[in-house]
């Protein structure tokens, strides 16, 4: 029965991903990371012994700890991902404002 529900899950995120896509919602770019997790969900739901051999080729004794592990590594590339982001459209925003006060002032002396 969880197996059925974690499919059905991946299913549906992969559809919301793709639709998401075609609606122009999300960017190709961020839309690789979604796809590959829908895929990895996907996976483990298939593969139930797939968490506990990965756990033991780690040297992990307790497989659900693994799967904390690695989302909990996950979340932290995008907000560093994210950041990175950020930090670039903070950059462009001042540079456009500068320039939207340049071309303000220029008008205004055009004007005079």
């Amino acid at each position: 029965m969880i197996e059925l529900f974690s499919i059905s899950v991946a299913v549906c995120l992969l559809i919301a991903v793709f639709y998401l896509i075609y609606k122009n919602r999300l960017k190709k770019q961020y839309s690789v990371l979604w796809i590959g997790l829908s895929f990895a969900i996907l996976i483990f739901s298939i593969w139930r012994n797939g968490l506990e051999k990965l756990a033991e080729f780690f040297g992990v004794f307790y497989a659900p700890a693994l799967l904390f592990m690695i989302a909990f590594l996950i979340i932290m590339v995008i907000l560093i991902h994210l950041s990175v982001v950020i930090s670039s459209l903070k950059d462009q925003v001042k540079v456009l404002s500068q320039e939207i006060a340049i071309l303000k002032q220029s008008m205004r002396k055009d004007s005079e």
